[in-house]
């Protein structure tokens, strides 16, 4: 596998669509990103998985899914070593990550737009406060 096919595989995905994040390719779903290809120059390709869901990767086949070192690892963020991944497997893991987003933005509320997205709804009280 190479950088080509983990892009082939993720723009499949229904809805995924490719972006980019501080100069690097990612792909996204609902404008969330799933997975990128961040460290492709190290071989890689990333996935945003639970870390339930990357330590059932890494278990399984511990040299194709290696946990992203320091916080996002332990967040979930996990790379795929494109040289030893076959499709079928990268587009299950692919699969993961986007059904994972795809669920994420069910939850999420969408955000309003203009005015009515400051923080407080409550009107502002035009009078003074007293101090105590």
């Amino acid at each position: 596998m190479n950088a080509a096919g983990f892009r082939r595989l993720a723009l499949s995905l229904e809805g995924a669509e490719e972006g980019s994040h501080f100069g690097v390719a990612d792909f996204r779903v609902g404008g969330r990103i799933f997975a990128t290809l961040a460290a492709v120059k190290q071989g890689y390709g990333n996935l945003m998985l639970t870390p339930e869901q990357q330590a059932a990767f890494v278990a399984e086949a511990p040299a194709v899914f290696v946990p992203v070192p320091g916080g996002w690892g332990r967040s979930g963020a996990t790379h795929v070593v494109l040289a030893k991944v076959s499709e079928d497997v990268l587009l299950g893991a692919l699969r993961t990550a986007w059904k994972l987003r795809v669920e994420k933005n069910q939850k999420t509320r969408p955000r309003p737009s203009g005015t009515a997205a400051k923080k407080s709804a409550r009107p502002i009280d035009p009078r003074p406060r007293k101090r105590i």
